[in-house]
């Protein structure tokens, strides 16, 4: 099976930099994935894609140097096994509050005896290797999104969690969790405090912190932070800003055009 690269990574302390995949485009997934991204999310919480969609974006994906990954809609196994099936290396699940949830999320991307995932990889042998299943549970990456109060006060317990191999800040969700508007870059001291919490925890048992940023400088100033796995915005708001900066460098004016949507989840 194809070696998990991110794994690696983040064994030797090396931050991954992800892409985010909202726009159902199997050339926008091939275009992000040669753009020096370690891991591309195909997102099909808050994105507009489909399961099938979702497939021909990881076809393109696996032509590329970049892992595959996605986001699940919700903590459900039957499309968390499907994802995997499908191609995807690693799977991040939002809205996990307990350990129970955490649970049942490790145990549909692992197969028997220390899960529950069922057999039938399909595209996971085309793109993994006809020794799949016999490495696919030391490889499948698991992250779970703490994005709730109950998740942040089950923090610890979600982290001792066997197979589960980190967890992933959703900074917008957790601000409205906390009584706060949502932003992708908290300004609030309690968000913010919660944040680095969060990272310093899911570090101190060895695991991998991961977090949605708002973009390039706000992602290298969470790896400062000490979190490895960063995501410098997503897809949709990547080009809405390259297509607002082109027009203003043609008009020599400022635009009025609105910020793009999806800057942070």
């Amino acid at each position: 099976m194809r070696s998990n690269h991110l794994k690696e990574m983040c064994q030797k302390q090396q931050a991954v930099v992800n892409g985010w995949l909202t726009i159902p485009s199997s050339y926008a997934a091939e275009v992000m994935g040669h753009q020096g991204f370690d891991a591309v999310t195909v997102d099909l919480q808050h994105g507009m894609v489909g399961f099938e969609q979702a497939v021909g974006m990881f076809q393109a994906l696996s032509a590329t140097p970049a892992l595959p990954l996605a986001r699940v809609s919700w903590n459900d196994p039957a499309l968390v096994m499907q994802l995997l099936d499908a191609g995807a290396c690693g799977i991040i699940c939002p809205m996990i509050s307990s350990v129970e949830e955490a649970r049942s999320f490790v145990s549909a991307c692992r197969y028997p005896p220390v899960g529950t995932r069922s057999f039938g990889p399909a595209r996971g042998l085309l793109y993994g290797g006809p020794d799949y299943f016999e490495h696919a549970n030391d490889e499948i990456l698991t992250f779970a999104m703490i994005e709730t109060r109950q998740g942040l006060d089950a923090l610890d317990a979600i982290l001792a969690v066997e197979g589960l191999d980190g967890i992933f800040v959703g900074p917008n969700d957790l601000s409205l969790a906390m009584g706060k508007a949502p932003k992708s870059e908290p300004d609030d001291p309690q968000v913010r405090a919660a944040i680095a919490h969060i990272c310093a925890r899911t570090r101190a048992r060895g695991k991998i912190p991961g977090i949605f940023c708002s973009g390039g400088a706000a992602a290298a100033r969470r790896i400062a932070e000490g979190f490895l796995l960063v995501t410098p915005g997503n897809d949709v708001a990547l080009l809405s800003q390259a297509a607002r900066s082109a027009v203003e460098a043609t008009r020599g004016t400022p635009s009025s055009a609105k910020p793009g949507a999806g800057s942070g989840y």
